[in-house]
């Protein structure tokens, strides 16, 4: 994985998304340095999905700005999308194809270099090589999502966006995934993650950040909360809030 060398991975400048008269992201500052990991916490309804849309330009903010690396993503948006990765619930993956048909076809739509030997060095990373040939319709939850991680590694981007990939996912596949996540953090990743486990976000993240009603409530270093510390403040924040 390519190291950052960018002073600034992510900047959010006073940044709302609103969708009607429903304000889904409220006046959010939050900056992100290289290789840092960042979790973000919240209720369903927090505007946090919303936040990853934002972040990844899958959305268009109402008010404010996001820069990535020091450009602005909706002036750079061709640009800043090959330094970007996003892993959600939603694999983005075709079922009438193979795997390795799969990531041949992304790779071929970032003008990936060298695209069967990519493709072939993650299938391994992700423990898919022997159903590199088979069709992924009959791949199990966990396979899709071990297939969702090459996918959106294929262009070797510098900031991962993950946005509950733990979901529907079982014990192995899980742990193989956390294992991904962690080795991709000492390559020198930016990673930002939204998770509903506040165990596991803890300690995965270098940095968390709880949002509540589109604004963010908390934003704190991960070695500075233990669980039940960051449990209460989390409820209190949520209750507060009339959720």
């Amino acid at each position: 994985m390519t190291g950052n060398n960018i002073k600034s991975a992510i900047k959010i400048n006073n940044v709302s998304k609103r969708f009607g008269r429903v304000t889904a992201v409220d006046n959010v500052n939050l900056s992100v340095e290289p290789g840092e990991f960042l979790t973000i916490f919240g209720p369903n309804g927090a505007g946090k999905t919303t936040l990853i849309g934002l972040m990844s330009g899958l959305a268009r903010v109402t008010s404010g700005e996001i820069s990535i690396g020091g450009l602005d993503i909706k002036e750079h948006h061709d640009e800043l999308r090959k330094l970007i990765g996003l892993i959600s619930h939603q694999t983005f993956t075709y079922g009438q194809l193979t795997a390795m048909e799969n990531l041949l076809f992304f790779a071929k739509l970032y003008d990936v270099k060298n695209i069967k030997e990519r493709s072939g060095f993650l299938l391994e990373q992700v423990g898919l090589t022997r159903r590199a040939n088979d069709i992924t319709r009959t791949f199990s939850r966990g396979m899709l999502q071990r297939l969702s991680i090459a996918r959106a590694l294929i262009h070797d981007p510098r900031i991962l966006f993950l946005d509950e990939p733990f979901t529907g996912l079982d014990q192995h596949a899980a742990e193989t995934l956390k294992q991904s996540l962690a080795g991709l953090h000492n390559e020198n990743t930016t990673i930002v993650m939204i998770t509903h486990n506040l165990r596991l976000g803890l300690e995965m993240g270098t940095r968390v950040a709880l949002q509540v009603a589109g604004k963010i409530q908390l934003d704190q270093p991960s070695d500075k909360l233990d669980h039940q510390s960051f449990e209460e403040v989390y409820f209190k924040a949520v209750g507060e809030a009339h959720y």
